[in-house]
């Protein structure tokens, strides 16, 4: 996607309708975010188009000055993939929460990912149903209680992570909703990338899930619990900036740098555009003693499907001497009724 194509400010992307969201909900930072980096990564808003599915977060594209489909339940990306097959050049978000992606709608979401139709799709993690009033969703812990599971639910949750790069994602990336400066820079990443990118914001749910983020999305520990992934550079975290990701045998492992025998030489550097996916599949699934991976997780460039598909057109047209519908119909042997 062509980036940097005119100056265009937030206030471009803004639509004159009032937010309805709940105040201090988390969609309300993600929106002023997306906003920004829109008007950054510079698409006008005739060539960006915003599809949505139903949920909370659903309701963005009333909130864009921009072309935008509220779609139903879980098929966001599905009709955000005719949107950008018909039209490659438009630029095409998917906006979607952790229910209506990952449950009604999870066989159009990983299919989208493994197509790598160049999409960029924000799912909206705040583990719950809030739209409906509170119902656990795919992403809520085993053993979360909610009015539909008011004794703990008896499912291991999805991990979107999982499911992207398990979908042969090529870009994924994951930001928390407070921390603007880094959401915004997924999202523009986002933007650049050639394909299917898929940009988890871990969203605060402040009527029915308040704090769900707050072990590692509060600022006094946000330091220690979270690592900020950067392509080219060390692994590095921590209030003090003296923890470090190293390899222990197969595995990850925390360690502080300059005890146990570890020097910075030992601690591993990020490479968002390896093609192999087993690192990144170990970054993005940490968790419990290891920091929650933020940032560009992975960023790998490959054909997208509505090239591929406009590129086999045009290598069929090349071969066959009819050029139009009419000269096809005629190809073979017919006759007139009059």
């Amino acid at each position: 996607m062509d980036t940097n194509m005119c100056k265009l400010e937030a206030k471009d992307f803004k639509s004159d309708q009032y937010v309805r969201w709940c105040p201090g909900c988390g969609d309300h930072a993600v929106l002023a975010v997306l906003h920004k980096a829109m008007a950054e990564v510079g698409i006008p808003t005739h060539r960006t188009a915003v599809i949505s599915g139903i949920g909370c977060s659903s309701r963005l594209p009333y909130y864009m000055n921009t072309y935008g489909f509220h779609t139903i339940h879980g098929r966001a990306a599905a009709i955000a993939t005719g949107v950008k097959t018909a039209n490659p050049d438009l630029s095409v978000w998917v906006v979607s929460g952790d229910g209506d992606s990952l449950a009604i709608g999870g066989n159009h979401f990983i299919h989208a990912i493994r197509r790598n139709v160049n999409l960029n799709i924000i799912l909206f993690n705040n583990r719950i149903y809030g739209l409906t009033k509170g119902q656990y969703s795919p992403t809520s812990d085993r053993g979360f209680i909610s009015k539909s599971s008011p004794y703990g639910t008896v499912e291991d949750p999805f991990i979107p992570a999982e499911l992207c790069l398990g979908a042969r994602g090529k870009f994924f990336a994951r930001a928390i909703d407070v921390d603007m400066k880094n959401l915004q820079y997924c999202m523009q990443e986002s933007a650049k990338h050639e394909g299917a990118s898929v940009v988890e914001v871990l969203v605060n749910c402040v009527i029915f899930n308040d704090g769900i983020h707050r072990s590692y999305a509060m600022k006094d520990v946000r330091d220690d619990r979270t690592i900020m992934l950067q392509h080219g550079e060390k692994m590095i975290f921590g209030k003090d900036r003296n923890k470090g990701l190293v390899l222990d045998g197969l595995k990850l492992k925390a360690v502080t740098i300059g005890e146990d025998g570890y020097t910075i030489d030992d601690v591993l550097v990020h490479d968002a555009y390896e093609p192999d996916v087993t690192m990144h599949n170990m970054l993005a699934m940490m968790g419990g003693e290891l920091p929650i991976a933020l940032g560009v997780i992975r960023d790998v460039q490959d054909i997208s499907y509505e090239k591929a598909v406009h590129q086999q057109i045009a290598d069929v047209q090349a071969k066959k001497s009819q050029r139009t519908l009419e000269e096809l119909l005629l190809t073979d042997s017919y006759w007139e009724v009059k």
